[in-house]
């Protein structure tokens, strides 16, 4: 008796590769993205405080670090692929 092949199943797994390499390519693009916004962000940081806007640039801050925890999540995310 000979097996037989699941097309099927090598459909689906052939859509699911498919999938997964578009999410590789999100996540990147996602990651690249965040880390620019990263870079601007500390500029603009730097600026409030030149500024004598301290407490605006301290709450910039707050969410530069909240940012970078997102961007590692993502970073996680890809590596999990």
């Amino acid at each position: 008796m000979t097996p037989r092949c699941d097309i099927g199943n090598m459909d689906k797994e052939r859509h699911s590769m498919e999938f997964v390499e578009k999410a590789k390519i999100m996540l990147e693009r996602w990651i690249s993205h965040n880390d620019h916004h990263q870079e601007e962000y500390e500029t603009f940081a730097d600026l409030l405080e030149e500024a004598g806007k301290a407490e605006s640039a301290k709450y910039v801050r707050e969410m530069i670090e909240l940012s970078s925890r997102s961007i590692a999540c993502l970073r996680k995310a890809l590596n999990a692929l």
